[in-house]
């Protein structure tokens, strides 16, 4: 689960991390009365997506004239697909070096990692992709936990002065006690910024929490899927197993190996999957009605692959499925379907009554959807 940016940093200050002076504004008065109280300031939308600085979601501002009017525009735009309600209004800070510093979870080696780079300000994707030399990690023993020789090892990689030593052993320390207390997967400051004046401060931080332990987090409990899509959150209404991707093939299967292996197939003969939908084993009719509802008016997709293997799932009503929807909506977009199993020619017979093609191999199903996407 994902906290804006905001919320991170009140959680951070809380910790002795510094950062700068500033303030949410929802609408563009406040942003400028933060402004005449600042100075020249840092308007940043508040999203849960990455990148919002490429998308035009970071501007300066000199005087509170302009920051009202760039607030004013903001709050009028969408960043990467998600509106912008909240802005955080911060002083601009004059800056010397821009820092890479986060504390993850490295999954195969089962403990705590510190990545560092000199090259902050970057995504870490980005900076993992085209200088990977770049980033130097530094492992914790879970047993053990936090010492101070990871901020010494810190302070070499990052070629800062010794006398910036136990600004580094807070900075670190504090991370390692945010991920322990919020069970956080990411702690992350990206820019760690080291300013004109000599000081450490988190120009941004990131923190994303394991969404299984909110059981003991109540007052993160209520900030559970607010990083959802508007069809993430109407496949969780209607208990789906969903995930957006940045395709134009919408995907339903039964079975999530399955499902896995089709985007697969999709990948692999030159398409690119617009979602990942599990209606699960022995899915009624009216399931699959509202799976083919939801992706047939999804905006991404061009075309939809229906790919169902009938074991306890009868492949009759899968065709009855989409054959009630095409009655109530129309066929929106071109829709493929590969089934196999259990009353697999009945299946078959409704939907070749309704003109929609139906294979018996997943990959002829897949080359066939890929040329139409394309096409």
């Amino acid at each position: 689960m994902k906290l804006y940016e905001y919320e991170c940093k009140e959680i951070v200050r809380r910790y002795g991390v510094l950062i700068p002076r500033g303030r949410v504004a929802l609408n563009p008065e406040e942003a400028a009365r933060v402004a005449s109280e600042l100075g020249a300031v840092v308007l940043k939308a508040q999203v849960l997506v990455g990148g919002r600085g490429l998308a035009g979601g970071v501007k300066i501002a000199e005087k509170p004239e302009e920051a009202y009017t760039i607030a004013n525009k903001l709050f009028s735009s969408n960043i990467r697909g998600e509106r912008v309600e909240r802005l955080l209004v911060e002083e601009k800070v004059s800056i010397s070096r821009e820092l890479y510093l986060s504390l993850t979870v490295d999954r195969a080696a089962r403990r705590p990692v510190y990545l560092v780079s000199e090259m902050g300000g970057i995504e870490i994707e980005e900076l993992a992709k085209k200088y990977p030399e770049k980033i130097h990690k530094i492992y914790v023993d879970p047993g053990i936990g936090y010492t101070d020789y990871i901020a010494r090892e810190v302070i070499q990689t990052l070629r800062l002065p010794w006398t910036f030593l136990q600004d580094v052993i807070n900075i670190s320390r504090a991370m390692y006690k945010i991920m322990s207390d919020y069970d956080a997967e990411l702690v992350e400051f990206n820019p760690l910024a080291l300013t004109s004046d000599g000081k450490l401060i988190a120009l941004d931080a990131k923190i994303i929490i394991d969404d299984n332990s909110l059981y003991r987090h109540s007052e993160l409990q209520s900030f559970h899927g607010r990083e959802l899509s508007e069809y993430e959150k109407k496949a969780r209404e209607l208990e789906f197993s969903y995930v957006e991707l940045d395709g134009d093939i919408g995907v339903i299967c039964n079975g999530a190996g399955l499902t896995m292996a089709t985007m697969d197939s999709i990948l692999y003969y030159g398409g690119k999957p617009a979602n990942f939908l599990d209606i699960g084993g022995g899915a009624p009719r009216e399931r699959i009605r509202e799976a083919v509802k939801l992706m047939l008016t999804h905006p991404r997709s061009r075309v939809l692959l229906i790919n169902v293997f009938g074991g306890i799932t009868r492949c009759d009503e899968v065709a009855l499925g989409v054959v009630e929807v095409i009655k109530e909506i129309g066929a929106l977009k071109p829709i493929i379907v590969r089934m196999l199993g259990t009353n697999e020619e009945e299946g078959r017979r409704i939907l070749k009554e309704h003109n929609i093609k139906v294979y018996s191999e997943m990959d002829d199903a897949v080359k066939a959807v890929v040329e139409v996407a394309k096409r």
